[in-house]
């Protein structure tokens, strides 16, 4: 279990360290373990926790919202406690202290999606398997059969 772990926080940290030098030119250490905590946390309450039956939206909804809460404690301590001036969303509409914003956290909603198919591809039962399996475990709808007197 904790194999699945390492492997999903050294891809989601590898890849948001490669997105953001390919956006950004340039990125920050503390953006390799922002991007693998994000990830390894989506992969554990998204894909082997209780949501790994939901929607994908569902669970695109909740990676957002981890990867927020994972973007704003790193940008409280990196940007503010630390002063490393990493980001600074001020100057975009609906943030918080300048370390998140409604607009970032529309684009995690849509970021999570490949990092949940990581994880089910990889470690977890596919999306088809899982609704199979959901779809034989409800209950049984059908009337009862009358004795016939």
């Amino acid at each position: 279990m904790h194999g699945k772990w390492l492997w999903m926080f050294g891809i989601g940290g590898s890849v948001y360290l490669l997105l953001e030098l390919l956006y950004r030119g340039y990125s920050h250490p503390s953006m390799f373990f922002a991007g693998g905590l994000s990830a390894a946390l989506i992969y554990r309450v998204c894909c082997e926790g209780r949501l790994r039956h939901a929607g994908w939206y569902a669970r695109c909804a909740v990676g957002s919202l981890l990867i927020t809460s994972v973007e704003f404690c790193t940008g409280l301590l990196v940007n503010l406690l630390l002063r490393q001036g990493v980001w600074d969303y001020s100057s975009l509409p609906l943030n918080l202290f300048g370390q998140i914003c409604l607009p970032f956290s529309l684009l995690w909603f849509f970021l999570s999606l490949p990092v949940l198919s990581l994880g089910d591809l990889f470690f977890g039962e596919p999306a088809q398997l899982r609704r199979s399996r959901a779809s034989r475990n409800l209950p049984n709808v059908a009337p009862p059969r009358s004795s016939g007197r």
